[in-house]
């Protein structure tokens, strides 16, 4: 079991390597009434949404999972750029914590609401491949930054 698991988070890794982000030469405007838990839970419905519209399963939220996307989207936040730095030490922990034999995550910053990072995700063939992928769980941290920019990550496993 070690063994394959070990498999599946370099290959995960591999596969993620990108991240998406808007490129704007000004800052988004980011209405002060969105709410990053109301942003996080629309990210959930909308990736469940398209995988039923795909014929796949809707994916069942881990607070595990959310515990760690927390800790990158900060991690993104105070290195002031998105990355999927550590990944392998956050699936392995995830892993041993939750018995998951894969694990992935999808990174981004800078769009002003969950449907645009659902569609940038989504325009990119690797985190559209994640979305897409044999998972069970997932959860999303979204966060701002001092600038009031946001922070996405999203993690899944089965």
């Amino acid at each position: 079991m070690k063994m394959k698991m070990k498999y599946a988070v370099l290959v995960c890794f591999a596969v993620l390597a990108t991240a998406c982000t808007k490129e704007t030469a000004e800052a988004p405007i980011v209405p002060e009434a969105e709410n990053v838990i109301e942003i996080e839970g629309e990210l959930l419905s909308v990736v469940n949404d398209h995988r039923i519209a795909q014929g796949l399963n809707a994916l069942d939220y881990s607070a595990v999972a959310y515990e760690y996307a927390n800790e990158h989207t900060d991690y993104m936040i105070a290195k002031g750029s998105i990355s999927h730095d550590n990944f392998s030490a956050r699936a392995s922990k995830i892993s041993a914590e939750e018995r998951a034999e894969y694990v992935a995550e999808n990174v981004a910053k800078d769009y002003d609401n969950a449907t645009e990072a659902f569609l940038g995700w989504l325009d990119s063939s690797s985190h559209k491949s994640t979305m897409e992928g044999e998972f069970t769980h997932t959860a999303v941290s979204v966060k701002k930054n001092d600038a009031g920019n946001f922070y996405f990550t999203q993690i899944f496993f089965r």
